[in-house]
């Protein structure tokens, strides 16, 4: 089975969820942006609850009907420092933060122009930390209806769709009384480590 979705800033959980469980992992690129959606926008758990990060792009090319492979990241707004301060208060403390927040900052210092490619960077590391050794296919054309073996979760994974319970089940968060299932990967790698793969599984 190929799972299909659109590119995600560091993704929901329940991506990797699914990604665990497909024989190949395919990105589109033949689809127009999308605003207020995981495309450039995560979820983290802070001291005050959940917090979004979004990524600014750049006026331009924010254009109706641009091709996500062509919109560029804002960097005069000086996001990825709020971000990284953001994501360290949050995890900071947590058991494996040291252990993984240094790959992850690298991609940030990188600064690529184009979000699909920064998106793209931060998936292949976290399929790194989590072992899931699955090939990353990018779409050809864009195409409304696909094949049968093919799981299409084209905004499927969203902000406003909450998701499947059964694919997030509890486990020890930073903070919080009652658990946040919403939340980006990061949040399930900092707390739970090398355990995040049991934990998919």
């Amino acid at each position: 089975m190929v799972l299909l979705t659109e590119t995600l800033y560091n993704p929901p959980v329940q991506y990797f969820w699914h990604a665990l469980r497909a024989d190949s992992l395919m990105l589109e690129q033949h689809e127009n942006y999308v605003k207020q959606s995981y495309r450039n926008r995560c979820h983290v758990l802070t001291a005050q609850g959940v917090q979004a990060l979004s990524i600014p792009i750049l006026k331009g090319s924010s254009k109706e009907k641009t091709l996500i492979t062509e919109i560029e990241i804002d960097y005069g707004q000086k996001w990825v420092n709020v971000h990284w301060r953001t994501i360290q208060s949050a995890y900071g403390k947590a058991p494996y933060f040291e252990f993984y927040s240094d790959y992850i900052k690298e991609v940030y210092a990188q600064q690529p122009k184009y979000l699909f490619e920064f998106n793209t960077e931060l998936l292949r590391l976290y399929l790194k930390f989590l072992k899931i050794s699955k090939p990353l296919m990018f779409t050809d054309k864009y195409e409304p209806v696909v094949a049968e073996n093919v799981l299409d979760l084209r905004n499927r994974i969203h902000p406003k769709i909450y998701p499947d319970k059964m694919h997030v089940k509890p486990y020890s968060q930073v903070f919080g009384k009652h658990f946040a299932t919403e939340l980006s990967i990061l949040d399930l790698l900092f707390t739970q480590g090398p355990r995040s793969l049991s934990y998919l599984q």
